[in-house]
């Protein structure tokens, strides 16, 4: 399928596993220029290997300072995916400072941050751009132990709403796509207990999760896209 993406230049956090890598994967095969972010330097280089000529940048979006020093000059870009995440599953009662400061840090308040700098970098060259937020269907929907997720993920969905109205006069459009379970190894992590599984498969007419697996070291995402 023919994009027409060839030439652009794309931010994608969280490149280095499941959905993240597949759209760095895709979008470098579409012919895109693509600046991938990280916390992991190993993932990086692996990926680098699959994607010759992507950019790499290692940093952990948990952290504002670093963050700015990674992409304050990051240069043109035309596409962002806000995909980097993190799902610290506690029971509401059991819920710690650490767990709600780490969550809303990467998933939502780098957001903002990472945004910010794209936006402002449109803006100042008169060119119009593209942000995607990846948000879940736990934005909508309560899930036992995900009270931080959940809520870092309606906020997510909020947000993009107040972004695309704020940024749609630049001519920037804003959006969010909102998968279900997609079975990366954070997904596998959370949802491969099949008691823990049944109760969302039966909402789900097809019956399965999403899938994001590794065929010959490559990871390869079927049936969120």
């Amino acid at each position: 399928m023919e994009l027409g993406l060839a030439g652009r230049r794309a931010l994608v956090t969280g490149a280095g596993k499941g959905i993240g890598r597949s759209m760095v994967q895709a979008l470098h095969a579409a012919g895109v220029q693509v600046v991938a972010v990280s916390r992991t330097r190993a993932d990086l280089d692996s990926l680098v290997r699959e994607c010759p000529g992507i950019e790499p940048v290692c940093v952990d979006l948990g952290d504002w300072e670093a963050t700015e020093r990674a992409l304050g000059g990051v240069g043109p870009v035309d596409l962002l995916v806000n995909n980097a995440a993190v799902a610290l599953l506690q029971p509401f009662l059991e819920v710690t400072k650490e767990a709600i400061d780490t969550s809303f840090d990467i998933n939502l308040r780098a957001v903002i941050q990472v945004s910010q700098i794209v936006a402002q970098g449109l803006i100042a060259r008169g060119a119009q751009g593209s942000i995607v937020n990846v948000s879940s269907q736990a934005s909508q929907r309560a899930l036992t132990n995900h009270s931080v997720y959940c809520s870092t993920k309606g906020a997510m969905d909020m947000l993009t709403k107040v972004m695309a109205l704020e940024l749609g006069p630049h001519k920037i459009r804003v959006n969010a796509v909102n998968p279900t379970v997609v079975m990366t190894p954070m997904g596998r992590a959370n949802w491969s207990d099949p008691q823990k599984g049944k109760p969302m498969l039966d909402r789900i007419p097809l019956g399965r999760f999403a899938g994001c697996w590794q065929v010959d070291g490559k990871y390869r995402a079927q049936g969120w896209l």
